[in-house]
């Protein structure tokens, strides 16, 4: 496989006279499973999906050093405007590290179904351990296993359910074990998530089988100065891909979109 260097993707149109809307991508990594989302968000966002090279294993710190450098780079032609960072997964625990080194250029949070709660799921703890000494034929098979954890599968079209499936048997062996042992290692403690004084929308999907992700948001929020938590009462882990949620019509409803942003502005004193 091709060493393909971590990127930022543009699923859309172009559009640099709106905010960027940076999008990470939970354990696959592939940047595609925005898709269900673009079209909705293109409505008041410039659009970016970050893509995780599927070969490199880089630490977390390296990891949010790239992102942060991308993000800049996309900055460069227009850099006063406003950036949204969304995380969901694997990705929120990356959107919390680039919270906590580089919080000046962004200014907004969303985190979706975090995985900062992964160490309280002992058995995901062994599955480093179980993935590492699956045969590769049965690792691609046990995605298939997987999937029911990962989403709610009957509130998915069959396009979507096999664009999940696809991004997950797309993660190399080795690739799947390093980041699993990144998110063993996660941690943030009260006293950092203190120093995210970002703006920060959490988003827990209740029927969430993989984590507890209920919890979890609860948890951020009490550390987090500037939080407020939207519970999704029947979705589950991979929620952004299930049909009838719109994650821009959520921020909307939440007063945390582009519009709100405008109007905070538009009021603030000069």
């Amino acid at each position: 496989m091709a060493d393909l260097q971590t990127c930022l993707l543009t699923p859309g149109r172009i559009q640099p006279q709106l905010p960027l809307f940076v999008f990470l991508p939970g354990m696959d990594g592939t940047g595609q499973l925005l898709r269900l989302q673009t079209d909705g968000l293109q409505a008041g966002f410039d659009v970016r999906c970050l893509a995780l090279s599927p070969t490199r294993l880089p630490s977390w710190e390296e990891l949010a050093a790239e992102t942060v450098e991308l993000i800049e780079q996309e900055l460069q032609q227009r850099g006063d405007r406003p950036v949204y960072l969304c995380g969901e997964s694997f990705g929120g625990c990356l959107a919390l590290k680039i919270a906590l080194t580089r919080p000046k250029f962004l200014t907004r949070l969303i985190l979706v179904n975090p995985a900062s709660s992964f160490r309280q799921r002992q058995w995901l703890g062994w599955s480093r351990n179980i993935t590492s000494l699956l045969p590769p034929p049965l690792y691609r098979l046990s995605a298939i296993a997987l999937l029911p954890w990962l989403a709610a599968l009957e509130r998915m079209t069959d396009t979507e359910r096999q664009a999940l499936l696809h991004a997950v048997q797309s993660v190399p062996q080795k690739t799947s074990i390093w980041r699993l042992a990144l998110l063993n290692e996660f941690t943030v403690d009260p006293t950092e998530l203190r120093q995210i004084t970002l703006p920060t929308l959490l988003i827990a999907g209740e029927m969430d089988r993989l984590l507890p992700s209920v919890a979890e948001v609860q948890r951020l929020a009490q550390a987090l100065p500037q939080a407020q938590v939207l519970h999704l009462a029947h979705s589950g882990h991979a929620c952004l891909l299930e049909h009838d949620i719109n994650l821009h019509d959520l921020l909307q409803q939440q007063q945390f979109g582009p519009t709100s942003l405008c109007l905070e502005n538009a009021i603030a004193p000069r």
